[in-house]
């Protein structure tokens, strides 16, 4: 029965093929950044309710969050949408081509739902580059009822049990008092020499960071005119580690390159965070080598696990939903030459006939094991018992 339902899923991906290739394409040929993806969302939103499915949109208080539900099953699948892009470069991490894949799954599972007992969820989810949507929607209770999760992000290799590292990112403000450069230099405290005194203790640092540690930042504020002592200035800092207790060290250090500066100077200086922290990808291995079977069945090439464990994929609030219920956050490769993501050619790949092939690919690879899942009695009674103990944690029913 399972081999008669893959057979189905793939004819329905072969039906929306044309439609699924243009939401990508609509998506990446507009982006919108964290928070503001109204026009994406919408896409996708109103495209899975002309096809049945129940639509609720500003889940969460997010205005660009939604939710796409249909069947009644009690295995609650979660196929989590992105479609936020990033600022200058567009879709250089191709959510675009995410959106479409989970999109395209949905439209695949939706027939079947009844027949393998499962309720299709499809969660949009915005803000992923900064702002944590994903983390909100979890803390707020979008998450609850849904029993395993699932998403395929675009990548220069195929990667399926992909690891990333824990992210805290944060901004910090320095005050000081602004002066005469050239009349008064000393009465003046310089808040520009604050974020460089900061800069050269995290650089220093970085020779002693654990392993999987990381700090970028760059500065958003410098001063206005060098005629003037810079009276507040602004940086901007990405605190990476391999799991959340490494990220809470790190962050304990640079917190003390950051009081440097303005002990240095005569500063003061506020720490203020911008997103919520993201978690490590802690994927649930049987759906990953689920997830596996059904790549290689459609003719990919995936890392081996050996290779996996040496891969970093950056940061992704995906993290999060990995820690509280079994999910995957695989990677499908396209054809992006020596680009990787966050480049401006890698957002072109994102366009491009291999990218269209990801997303009827990812579609696939999605609703493959969902079925493997739902028709399998023990991984099935597995998902469900954990949705039930969470469940009931949280002080709801089974």
């Amino acid at each position: 029965m399972g081999t008669d339902f893959k057979i189905s899923t793939r004819s329905s991906v072969e039906r929306y093929s044309t439609v699924l290739v243009d939401l990508s394409r609509s998506i990446h040929a507009e982006p919108e950044v964290a928070f503001q993806e109204h026009r994406s969302a919408e896409k996708v939103a109103s495209l899975l309710a002309g096809e049945g499915f129940e639509v609720e949109r500003g889940v969460a208080d997010l205005d660009t969050a939604f939710t796409a539900t249909y069947g009644d099953g009690d295995l609650v699948l979660g196929l989590c949408v992105e479609y936020d892009a990033l600022p200058g470069i567009g879709h250089a991490c191709g959510h675009n081509v995410i959106a479409a894949a989970s999109t395209g799954a949905a439209l695949a599972l939706r027939d079947l739902a009844d027949d393998l007992g499962i309720t299709v969820k499809v969660i949009g989810t915005p803000a992923e580059e900064v702002g944590g949507g994903k983390v909100l929607m979890l803390e707020r209770g979008v998450f609850d009822d849904v029993a395993l999760s699932m998403m395929v992000h675009p990548a220069p290799y195929e990667s399926i049990a992909a690891r990333s590292l824990a992210i805290t990112d944060v901004k910090v403000h320095y005050y000081g008092k602004p002066s005469h450069a050239a009349a008064a230099p000393h009465l003046g405290v310089n808040a520009a020499d604050a974020i460089t005194i900061a800069q050269v203790a995290i650089g220093l640092a970085r020779q002693h960071l654990e392993p999987g540690q990381m700090v970028s930042g760059i500065v958003l504020d410098g001063g206005t005119v060098p005629n003037i002592v810079p009276a507040k200035t602004t940086a901007m800092f990405d605190l990476r580690a391999e799991n959340l207790e490494s990220l809470q060290r790190l962050e304990n250090r640079i917190g003390d390159c950051f009081h440097a500066g303005a002990l240095a100077t005569g500063c003061t200086h506020e720490v203020v965070k911008v997103s919520p922290i993201y978690a490590e990808l802690t994927p649930d291995q049987w759906l990953a080598d689920a997830y596996r079977q059904a790549a290689v069945a459609l003719g990919r090439h995936p890392l081996s696990p050996e290779r996996e464990l040496r891969e970093k994929i950056g940061s992704t609030d995906m993290g999060n939903v990995t820690r509280v219920l079994p999910a995957i956050h695989p990677t499908i490769a396209i054809d992006c030459g020596d680009a990787v993501n966050h480049q401006v050619e890698f957002a072109s790949a994102c366009a491009s006939a291999s990218a269209d092939r990801a997303v009827l690919d990812g579609a696939l690879a999605l609703a493959w094991t969902t079925i493997t899942a739902a028709t399998d009695p023990d991984q099935r009674a597995r998902l469900l018992a954990a949705a039930a103990e969470r469940a009931a944690a949280l002080g709801g029913t089974a």
